[in-house]
């Protein structure tokens, strides 16, 4: 947003520097991007009087020119067809760069002749695009600067542009009164009425517009006036250099005044050829298909639901983006339509963004005028068209009306404080509200139509706090309420997650953060997929569902790798998966992956590949870490992504899942594209019970001096019996008592004959109260004896 200091003191009446204009607009919201003074770029510029011109003898087009100038008399060639004797001229002295043509001056020669500077036109010195011939100046002090003389003879020329950025939530600010506004509740000036005297209706327009019923949602008002016998051609001057200095192209009248008002009101509005338009207005959505040029002279195709302008002939103009051309304003224009409306912020985005058009208009339509303004901004646009090139005006012309936006909200003075940390007086917080616009009902505060971004109490507070300045705030320590150590604030599972991060990466492992989004194929793989965990709205193809594990983002990070030269990887990941697509369908989980090789190839040691026991043993350990009990099952019955084979599950139990670890299915490993062997793990550290004594200390070491007894015991069962089944029996005699169970032989064929073998197991009994006797020993073998029987079938082997 982009406007000059005499424009903002044209609603703003006061002495304030450019300087503190800047500080205070940054420290109310609206930050200043840029200040730039013309008459910095002007500043070596000099008033120089021309004695004399004669013809060069060189050439026809040149005039050889002895200059009064600061520097004396100065002799300076000109090609210029108004170089004459007796004016006063603009000169750039040897040394002086001139912006224009991007040179800086020197002496040189020019046809054998001597010149010691320039005489400059105003495009040299980006003043205007005017360069028919050098400035002539209707009176000025020699070796005067050219920015003190325009000071005081054409101030407009050296004014101030200020350029500050919007933020999306203040559209008010999108207009300058606006930015006005602000500074004279700040303090800095006293902002001026900005009253019109309509201008009284002449004639009965014979012209109607309407606005469709399934359109009203996207337009409840559009209004405007026909005024007959305007003479249009370029603007004042004023106007003009108003719209040069922040970047826009003077056109005609009748278009720079639509910009002007666009700028000055935040009140975008579009002026019709009424002789070009076919019979009445109307607003309606369009079709799909239809075509219009717009007034950037390039064809759009509308799509359905699109809201457009049309006559009897079609699309005139594309609503509250762009005018369309065949009904725009040229130099014989004598009878317009001016036409101020409101249109819908959402519908006017989309549109734009499906048409590919950017347009002040668009961009301030979709984030919101003020709708009360839309018949008085229509009546100040009428006011100066009229003033400025004559005609008369028609009645109002309306369809649907004004949308109510009243609302209000309970002023808290008390709440201030809570929320900010300032004392600010009651007096104050209802000045600054009132100052802004907002009409205070005993404690009700009323929001003025242009503050679409207020919508409760907390945002009162703000204002309030924005317009007192947040740089008074000062920091205060808090008083000390409770004594001692504080309670802890992290919950169990911030903590056993913060474990689990620390465990794996001591163990090696690199830590992943991939996004909750992946591809429908991916997620089918594991388990997901499906509609309930579909996006609605996805960035891209591969981000479709909610991730249903973290080993999806895991191997694609490792195939990624994989596909650079790296093929030996231990990754891992913490983090929520979703089974649900509502508030509370996740878990949190921590996967981890090894792929390839144990270690590099070198003369110290075996490179081997990795293994399901190293991602047990790694599984183990952070759950360890987190306090998972050290006794526990494995058993197989994992999903589908597993090996069927070649996997574990260790449970507390049938249905007390604490994780699962093992190599990972074949064909997932090919769909994921992931080259040479793989295990990993996943653990579920809510599954973790929790401890019964709540304490921030470790427990004490539970140690015995009793000596440990293992015996080994040899059984012949059917070969399908799995050697887990035979572990688990055998541990489930005495749990008290037997502290490990692992089996060291497997045997098959033989004496045992077919569908047999023999698997040999060590039972490691660990005494805790005393010595262990023959007698005890023997009667835990007979347990394991009748447990390992019963459940497998087997025998004990003789």
């Amino acid at each position: 947003m982009k406007f000059t200091l005499s424009w903002l003191k044209s609603h703003l009446d006061t002495t304030a520097s450019v300087d503190e204009i800047a500080e205070a607009l940054t420290d109310l919201g609206l930050e200043v991007e840029s200040i730039e003074n013309p008459a910095d770029k002007l500043s070596d510029f000099t008033i120089g009087y021309v004695e004399s011109a004669e013809k060069h003898p060189d050439a026809d087009k040149l005039k050889v020119c002895q200059v009064n100038t600061k520097d004396g008399p100065t002799q300076i060639i000109c090609g210029a067809p108004n170089a004459r004797a007796g004016i006063t001229v603009v000169i750039a002295s040897p040394g002086t760069y001139v912006p224009g043509i991007d040179t800086t001056i020197g002496v040189g020669k020019i046809r054998g002749i001597e010149s010691f500077g320039m005489m400059c036109s105003e495009r040299e010195m980006e003043m205007s695009d005017e360069h028919d011939g050098i400035i002539e100046l209707p009176s000025g002090e020699v070796g005067q600067t050219f920015p003190d003389w325009l000071a005081e003879h054409d101030p407009a020329k050296v004014d101030p542009v200020i350029e500050i950025a919007i933020t999306p939530n203040r559209p008010d600010a999108l207009g300058v009164r606006g930015v006005a506004r602000d500074l004279a509740a700040r303090g800095l000036g006293t902002l001026k009425p900005c009253k019109v005297t309509p201008v009284p209706s002449a004639f009965k327009a014979d012209m109607t517009v309407s606005i469709d019923e399934d359109t009203l949602d996207g337009c409840p008002l559009f209004c405007g006036r026909v005024i007959k016998g305007v003479k249009n051609g370029p603007s004042p001057h004023w106007l003009q250099d108003l719209l040069r200095a922040i970047g826009l192209r003077p056109i005609s009248f009748l278009v720079d005044v639509t910009n002007y008002f666009t700028y000055d009101q935040n009140r975008p509005l579009h002026v019709f050829d009424m002789d070009k338009v076919a019979g009445n207005l109307r607003v309606l959505r369009a079709a799909g298909g239809e075509t219009l040029t717009a007034l950037d002279e390039k064809t759009y195709t509308l799509q359905q639901g699109q809201m457009v302008i049309s006559d009897d002939n079609g699309p005139e103009s594309i609503a509250g983006i762009m005018g369309g051309l065949e009904t725009g304003c040229t130099e014989e224009t004598v009878n317009v339509f001016v036409e101020s409306a409101y249109w819908d912020p959402v519908q006017i985005a989309y549109a734009g963004r499906a048409l590919k058009i950017n347009s002040d208009a668009r961009y301030r339509f979709e984030r919101g005028v003020d709708p009360a303004f839309t018949p008085e901004g229509l009546e100040h646009a009428v006011r100066m068209i009229v003033d400025h090139a004559g005609g008369e005006a028609s009645e109002l012309i309306q369809a649907g009306a004004v949308p109510n936006t009243s609302r209000a909200y309970e002023l808290d003075t008390a709440h201030i404080e809570s929320l900010v940390g300032m004392e600010i007086s009651d007096a104050d917080q209802r000045a600054s509200l009132t100052a802004l616009g907002f009409t205070l009902d005993g404690d009700m505060a009323h929001v003025p139509s242009w503050r679409p971004d207020v919508q409760g109490e907390a945002d009162l507070v703000e204002e309030v706090a924005r317009i007192a300045s947040l740089t008074k705030l000062q920091g205060k320590p808090l008083p000390r309420v409770n004594a001692g150590v504080p309670k802890p604030i992290l919950t169990a599972g911030q903590r056993r997650a913060s474990i689990a991060r620390r465990t794996a990466a001591a163990l090696g492992y690199n830590e992943c953060v991939t996004y909750s989004f992946i591809d429908a194929k991916a997620a089918a793989l594991f388990g997901g997929g499906g509609d309930e965990t579909m996006l609605e709205n996805p960035i891209s193809t591969e981000m479709s569902h909610m991730r249903p594990a973290l080993l999806p983002g895991l191997l694609q990070a490792a195939a990624r790798n994989q596909a650079r030269g790296f093929m030996d990887m231990a990754l891992f990941e913490v983090g929520d998966a979703f089974h649900g697509g509502e508030p509370g369908e996740q878990h949190m989980m921590v996967s981890g992956v090894l792929i390839g090789r144990t270690g590099p190839k070198d003369v110290h040691g075996e490179s081997r590949a990795v293994d399901l026991y190293d991602a047990k043993a790694d599984a183990e350990a952070v759950l360890s870490a987190m306090g998972a009990p050290t006794k526990v099952q494995i058993l197989r019955g994992a999903s589908g992504w597993w090996h069927p084979g070649r996997h574990g599950m260790i449970c507390l139990g049938p249905k007390k899942v604490l994780g699962v670890f093992g190599e990972l299915h074949p064909k997932v490993l090919r769909e994921m594209d992931i080259k040479g062997p793989a295990v990993a793990f996943t653990l579920w550290p809510h599954e973790i019970p929790q401890p019964k004594n709540r304490t921030t200390n470790r427990g004490a070491l539970q140690a015995t001096d009793l000596q440990a007894v293992e015996r080994d015991f040899a059984f012949v069962v059917d070969a399908d019996v799995e050697a887990l089944t035979l572990v688990n029996a055998a541990a489930g005699a005495d749990k008290a008592l037997i502290a490990d169970v692992r089996v060291f032989d497997e045997f098959i064929g033989g004496s045992l004959g077919e569908g047999k073998k023999s698997l040999a197991i060590t039972v490691r009994l660990q005494p805790t109260e005393k010595t262990l006797k023959e007698d005890d020993i023997a009667a835990v073998g007979a347990k394991i004896i009748e447990k390992v029987s019963k459940a497998t079938g087997g025998t004990l082997r003789g």
